[in-house]
């Protein structure tokens, strides 16, 4: 949850996740969606919807691999903490979308 407007929080991340990564990115501002996709497996899609304490962001991560889905899950698991850190990053994420610039 983020204590702002919807749609200044969506612009926000929008700018956030397209500064400089080299990774494909798709934007939908009419639903509040923003994807961006990189590797050979990932792409995280967020969602910016309307709440009474301002903005509610959804991260959301999905296996894109076209080839080796298989190896997704298990390459995973080799990365200990993976969720914890994604999780962590998530957090850092939604204070940053917060704060006043």
């Amino acid at each position: 949850m983020v204590a702002r407007p919807p749609a200044e929080v969506f612009e926000r991340l929008r700018v956030k996740l397209g500064g400089g990564h080299p990774m494909r990115m798709e934007v939908e501002r009419e639903r509040g969606f923003v994807a961006v996709q990189g590797g050979w497996w990932y792409r995280g899609e967020y969602r910016v919807t309307a709440d009474p304490a301002g903005a509610r962001v959804e991260h959301r991560v999905v296996n894109a691999a076209s080839r080796g889905r298989w190896g997704v899950p298990l390459a995973n698991r080799f990365f200990i903490g993976f969720r914890k850190e994604v999780t962590a990053g998530f957090v850092r994420l939604l204070a940053e979308l917060g704060t006043p610039e």
